[in-house]
């Protein structure tokens, strides 16, 4: 069971493979799932939330195999209160060192009356029945109060006593719907500490969503009076507008320990890193001006900002960039690089890389290094975050010819794509290039999801940048971004609209529950 070390320790339970992955298009595969639970068992994060186990063949998996992964976290199920749903959770983190069973159900008056039609006393049962069996399972047992910001406090201090009476070792009290103001979650917390007679044998844990930008400040006015669990995930990714996000809960308190005088055990040296693998692999992009993680967090282009920043980087830094893990790109890369300094630059950009993959990636650096002149730290990422998320695809980009301009109209492109082991060609005309290839790929590949968005930016500056374009796709109802990167945006337009139909066929296979959020 993961507990506070002293009385200032703040449990960090990241929920980036759970609820990060409800978010529409963030759906990851098995693969993905377990690099990002090795970056964030590298982080020191305590809880780590790998997935909603009875949603799924792929999430039970995706849980089962992390579990037997990872070792310096705690590995976390999630699981509504039916006997089936946790007896599910209870298979997946079998093989966890150390392992813990979420459980949940909704308290508040709206919740009981119209998701669940439940009378108060039915959820109460529910709630004792549901933490009595888990905890049969094993000794560390979180319980969730669903929509806990609008819940009647009588009542969320009779299902928190009831709880913890059955066995729950850490009671979550979240703002499901991103609804409080911090002086009034706060409040609630408070209140739940002054008037349940157990509280002291349970943790205080608090899960705040972003809806009216709150998420962070609700989570540290909890931890101000007494909660000692933030909920959280990787660049606030999660349903609706985010969950609280762990880079701006970690560095909120490794910066202003004067007003927060509270420790994590996170290496926040590790933050850059694993806020771009959640990029890559969900295919959100991090806004420019997102705090700690965003392009401009640490850019001054004011003449006044930039003069105070060269005579003392504390003018206008209240961090520094190092302690995010974010380093200066540094020209040493070039065309005549070998494979050994190829290596060490993956190894200081914090890449542990089969033998196999090295030499894929080497081969996708020579090649980037013939046609741009510089290459930088951001390149490198580029190249191995977009080879290495195209391991198991099943369709695959083997040629692209694109003819455009004023001379060739309307714009036509000619491919050749792989669609599970069997080469295909086609030819289509567009009303643009981009068009062209998107339609010649739906020709080969026989599918027709709906284009919901189409962006592109640039990796590094300069007109030979690499081009990173996201592409997100609906099909019934279902959503996923893919992305793809190279210095000729068509290829990487292929490459990103390929890889979001490959996991679009990865999502056809799951049907998840109406579990949600806690």
């Amino acid at each position: 069971m993961t507990t506070s070390k002293s009385k200032n320790d703040i449990i960090i339970f990241d929920t980036t493979l759970r609820d990060g992955e409800q978010s529409p298009g963030a759906s990851m595969n098995l693969s993905e799932k377990i690099r990002i639970a090795e970056i964030l068992e590298d982080m020191n994060v305590d809880v780590i939330e790998a997935g909603f186990p009875i949603a799924s063949d792929g999430d039970f998996e995706a849980v089962n195999e992390i579990a037997k992964i990872v070792k310096g976290s705690t590995i976390c199920g999630l699981a509504r209160s039916s006997k089936g749903d946790i007896d599910r959770c209870a298979d997946a983190i079998k093989p966890a060192a150390s392992g813990r069973i979420h459980t949940f159900i909704s308290t508040s008056p709206l919740h009981m009356k119209y998701k669940l039609q439940m009378a108060p006393e039915d959820v109460h049962q529910a709630v004792i029945d549901s933490v009595t069996l888990a905890r049969n399972y094993t000794d560390d047992v979180e319980w969730s109060c669903e929509d806990g910001s609008r819940t009647e406090h009588d009542f969320m201090c009779r299902t928190i006593e009831s709880a913890i009476d059955a066995g729950a070792t850490t009671i979550n009290i979240p703002d499901t719907v991103g609804y409080a103001m911090p002086t009034e979650y706060a409040a609630m917390i408070e209140m739940v500490m002054n008037r349940v007679p157990n509280i002291d044998k349970a943790i205080i844990s608090v899960h705040c969503h972003n809806d009216l930008g709150m998420a962070v400040a609700n989570s540290l006015a909890a931890v101000q009076v007494g909660a000692r669990q933030i909920e959280c995930t990787i660049n606030g990714l999660g349903e609706r507008a985010g969950n609280a996000a762990m880079e701006e809960i970690v560095m909120g308190l490794r910066t202003r320990p004067d007003h927060l005088p509270y420790h994590t055990n996170i290496k926040s040296e590790l933050i850059t890193k694993a806020s771009k693998l959640v990029s890559t692999v969900t295919g959100f992009t991090v806004q420019p001006n997102k705090a700690i993680v965003g392009a401009n967090a640490f850019a001054h282009e004011a003449g006044i900002h930039q003069d105070g920043v060269l005579k003392n980087a504390q003018t206008y830094e209240i961090m520094t960039p190092e302690s995010v893990g974010l380093k200066e790109s540094k020209l040493v890369m070039g065309k005549h690089s070998g494979r050994h300094a190829f290596r060490e630059k993956l190894i200081e950009l914090g890449f542990d890389l089969g033998d196999n993959a090295v030499q894929d990636a080497f081969k996708r650096f020579k090649d980037l290094a013939d046609v741009k002149k510089d290459v930088y730290d951001e390149d490198i990422i580029a190249i191995v975050d977009d080879a290495v998320i195209r391991t198991n695809d099943i369709i695959k980009l083997e040629k692209l010819e694109v003819l455009c301009g004023t001379e060739h109209q309307p714009p036509k492109a000619s491919m050749t794509l792989n669609v599970d082991g069997e080469q295909k060609s086609a030819e289509m005309t567009g009303d643009g290039p981009v068009d062209a290839i998107f339609k010649g790929i739906k020709d080969l590949t026989g599918l027709e999801p709906h284009l919901q968005l189409f962006q592109v930016h640039a990796v590094t500056q300069g007109t030979d940048a690499q081009a990173e374009v996201t592409v997100r796709l609906e099909e019934d109802g279902k959503t996923v971004n893919g992305q793809g990167a190279d210095t000729d945006t068509m290829i990487a337009s292929a490459k990103a609209y390929i890889n979001a139909l490959n996991k679009l066929l990865v999502k056809r296979e799951k049907s998840a529950p109406s579990a949600l959020s806690a």
